[in-house]
């Protein structure tokens, strides 16, 4: 049942799911990462990369969406609160990109407010692989939460 999560097709699976995850569909790639920190034969370092990637990614995807929404009034706006915390917050916001229900309005809502990609970019990457590092340290007991 699991072959798929063996081999090359591992990576590709993780990086699909980490992808997946981070755009409006739902999914998560926290099992994935899990499963292969134990199972697999690939480095820490590999999985935690892939998978932000792909997160990333998503995340970007997210961005990019928003870009193409038109622009609306403020009594129109959908993902209100996303786009105050932007406001009010600014690009740091943005390391948030990784929580659930809110991660991806808040992606979403930076391309809409035409936020400059460059540090969207840097954000996203970030608070996604600190999420990934977490998650790694605990998995491998190195860090007890």
């Amino acid at each position: 049942m699991l072959d798929w999560l063996s081999g090359d097709s591992a990576l590709w699976v993780l990086f699909s799911t980490g992808f997946l995850s981070a755009t409006l569909l739902p999914g998560g790639s926290e099992a994935n990462l899990i499963l292969l920190l134990k199972e697999s034969s690939y480095s820490v370092s590999v999985l935690v990369l892939v998978a932000t990637l792909g997160n990333t990614l998503g995340g970007m995807t997210n961005y990019w969406i928003g870009r193409f929404l038109p622009a609306r009034t403020q009594e129109q706006k959908h993902g209100q609160r996303a786009i105050s915390w932007l406001q009010r917050y600014g690009y740091w916001t943005l390391l948030l990109s990784w929580l659930p229900v809110i991660g991806d309005p808040l992606c979403l809502a930076a391309g809409w407010l035409r936020l400059k990609q460059r540090w969207c970019w840097i954000l996203i990457a970030l608070g996604k692989a600190l999420r990934y590092v977490v998650l790694a340290l605990v998995t491998r007991g190195l860090l007890f939460l």
